[in-house]
């Protein structure tokens, strides 16, 4: 900008400023490269990415949202790409890779639209169209379901756990699953399941077989006290959010000693004050306290005489899924302390596992609360079991909230382009351009299926249209394991709905506000470094 032969600067020295066309190539182009990142790891057949940190720490997975959270993108549009794996895997759990993949595929369709000259706000315009009408299509292709349906949820579970570490004993921890998660819902009018009651605790060792479900919560820590019982039937549990010490004082405050007698009398009282508070807690009756804060050395000693197991400084999420599992009431004052407050447990045990010692908390009635206790020959074993676990449980939980499935292996993607076609011509104008993009870009699911089985995938697609349409059948899809097409239903490959429909939802509002940015004014950074810069070096790290 110039004003008479002066320039006029508006920006710092050192910003970037990439303006229109070059500005949406380079954001798509990076948004594609990072559903490129994840998408070979998509399905039963998908590959593994090991991702090592700048501290050496190895993470093996082929968990979309995992490997695109370890990756530190730098680039803003490869960041907004991340979002969509995370929020996909908050509402639902699982389907992360199919978000970003569709995601990518979307800009990638959109590209070719933008080279043939159609304006930007057209191609958004008919997305969000495709969009909404995908979503319409999903709940009428969906199968009900019924919540007590215990069979077809541990399908879920086995479909979403297929392709991960996990696999030889996937029927053991989809058994585990289900069993966990249909303990924690709460029927309350409409199903509401909160996964965070649902623990789970990692232990090396062992292999994944041994892995099981605890009817109430392991806590990993150990008694306070070696004179403490180690096993307590028919636990009355206190649940204590108040230290079991005496408490200093608030303000800096002298006391004054002049002779022997007085620091005795002084040492006797603050006997006393934890004997009595010793005393409350036996009162009530509880044979067993947790305690989220400390627990004096004296108090320890009075506990253990007393015969009552007691461990300290539990972290208040243990707390609170004790609470839930026990019936217990977290109790922020010992001098209100009662029977009322306390909660049952059939035993409370200090096991040893791996070498540690750990307190399990069992044989609740009917706990609101579980815990699954994940084993594995190594620590990148029982990572990887995790992540499987949380996706099948995020699975099942979505199941149960909705009621509604639909075929996997692809089918339902095919089912939905080719309806999305048919409404694409109802509408017209350059918009159907856009609709038929959106209904290409979902059949990347179906051909990165038939590639990761070894499969051509064109003709693997192109099969899969012909034999849908013909037989009328959308629960036709892609058997990779004996790679060909098959009835999806009739294979047990289901999915919830709402992974779907978060997927095509999230897919679409990414891709729609990537293409709506047509300047990027990036400020120069601190250092020299231009690692991530829209346009510059940082761009080598998706090639």
């Amino acid at each position: 900008m110039q004003l008479s032969g002066q320039p006029v600067l508006i920006l710092p020295e050192g910003t970037q400023r990439i303006v229109g066309r070059d500005a949406q190539r380079i954001n798509i182009t990076v948004a594609k490269a990072v559903a490129n990142a994840v998408r070979s790891t998509l399905g039963p057949k998908g590959m593994d990415k090991m991702l090592v940190d700048d501290l050496g720490d190895i993470v093996v997975t082929n968990d979309g949202a995992t490997i695109l959270d370890e990756m530190n993108v730098e680039h803003p549009a490869a960041k907004m790409m991340v979002e969509v794996a995370k929020t996909q895997d908050k509402e639902v759990g699982d389907g992360t890779t199919t978000a970003v993949v569709v995601g990518g595929e979307l800009l990638a369709k959109a590209e070719e639209l933008l080279d043939k000259k159609i304006h930007p706000t057209l191609i958004i315009k008919g997305y969000r169209m495709a969009a909404g009408k995908a979503i319409s299509l999903l709940n009428e292709l969906a199968m009900d379901i019924d919540v007590n349906d215990e069979e077809t949820l541990r399908k879920l579970a086995i479909t979403s756990m297929t392709g991960k570490g996990v696999e030889e004993a996937r029927e053991k921890l989809a058994d585990i699953v289900v069993k966990a998660v249909k303990q924690v819902a709460e029927n309350d009018e409409k199903m509401i399941v909160d996964t965070d009651y649902i623990k789970i605790e990692k232990k090396q060792g062992g292999d994944l077989a041994d892995t099981e479900l605890v009817n109430g919560i392991i806590i990993d820590k150990e008694r306070v006290h070696p004179g403490m019982p180690k096993v307590v039937e028919n636990a009355k549990i206190a649940l204590i959010n108040a230290p079991i010490e005496v408490k200093e004082t608030e303000t800096d405050a002298e006391i004054r000693i002049t002779s022997p007698d007085q620091l005795q009398a002084f040492l006797d009282q603050e006997e006393k004050m934890l004997r009595d508070m010793v005393e409350k807690v036996k009162a009530s009756g509880a044979n067993v306290v947790f305690c989220q804060k400390g627990i004096d050395d004296l108090a320890q000693h009075f506990l253990a005489k007393e015969g009552i197991l007691a461990v300290r400084r539990v972290k208040k999420s243990d707390m609170e899924k004790l609470a839930k599992a026990t019936g217990a009431t977290i109790v922020t004052s010992i001098k209100d302390l009662s029977d009322k407050d306390l909660g049952f447990a059939g035993k409370v045990e200090e096991k040893k596992i791996a070498g540690e010692n750990m307190i399990f908390v069992e044989n609740c009635k009917e706990p609101k609360a579980v815990t699954i206790l994940v084993r594995g020959g190594t620590e990148h074993v029982v990572d990887e079991a995790e992540r499987a676990l949380n996706d099948a449980i995020g699975v099942v939980a979505s199941t149960l909230k909705d009621g509604k499935i639909v075929a996997g292996g692809g089918a339902i993607e095919v089912a939905l382009a080719m309806k999305l076609r048919d409404y694409a011509k109802t509408v017209g104008g350059r918009e159907q351009l856009a609709i038929e993009a959106f209904a290409s870009a979902l059949e990347i699911i179906p051909t990165t299926l038939a590639e990761s089985a070894g499969m051509d995938p064109i003709d693997t697609l192109v099969e899969l249209r012909a034999k849908q349409e013909k037989e009328k059948n959308p629960y036709l899809g892609i058997d990779v394991f004996n790679a060909k097409i098959s009835n999806m239903k009739d294979a047990s490959v289901l999915e919830p709905m709402s992974v779907k429909k978060q997927a095509i939802s999230s897919a679409s509002e990414a891709a729609e506000m990537i293409l709506r940015i047509d300047d990027i004014i990036a400020a120069s950074k601190k250092s020299s470094e231009s690692k991530g810069m829209p346009g510059g070096e940082g761009m080598g790290e998706f090639e």
